[in-house]
């Protein structure tokens, strides 16, 4: 066993775990934080999506013991303590970008890491940004536009 070390959603914490254990089971088994899915268990399909020092990446290929230090955000971390959506949650809710909502927690997650490092994004370039999130239920049409719209208040209210 192994002790790992991090701060997930702003919360310093601490656990034992076998060498093998990946940041997915950690963040749902030990911590439970249940938001970040498991789909796939082959980093294909963008369910497990969460923040690793402020990047992207996929959960369910990156171990535990990778993340010893870092700082974690999981879709849990992205409102604010009064309960005030994320200008990417308000997005995706406000433009439908969901239907069942099981790839929602990734998609909103990538979709802030993309917002984050592009200024004003295209439908192509929101579209090849989400390649690695698979969505079952929609065409992509809301979830392009929520994108959009989410990464639009966020610079808005960056300028703030």
């Amino acid at each position: 066993m192994l002790t790992v070390s991090m701060t997930v959603n702003g919360i310093a914490v601490s656990a034992d775990v076998e060498a093998r254990t990946l940041l997915v089971q950690f963040l749902r088994e030990k911590l439970g934080l249940t938001g970040t899915h498991i789909g796939c268990d082959t980093s294909q399909c963008g369910a497990c999506v969460v923040h690793l020092n402020g990047k992207s990446v996929k959960s369910c290929t990156t171990l535990a013991v990778q993340a010893n230090g870092a700082a974690v955000t999981t879709i849990e971390g992205l409102a604010a303590a009064d309960g005030t959506l994320h200008p990417m949650q308000e997005a995706f809710r406000d433009n439908h970008g969901l239907q069942c909502g099981f790839c929602t927690p990734g998609m909103v997650m990538s979709a802030i890491d993309l917002a984050q490092s592009h200024a004003d994004l295209s439908e192509a370039e929101i579209r090849e940004g989400l390649e690695g999130n698979m969505c079952r239920c929609t065409g992509y049409h809301n979830i392009v536009k929520a994108v959009k719209a989410g990464a639009q208040a966020m610079t808005a209210a960056m300028r703030r």
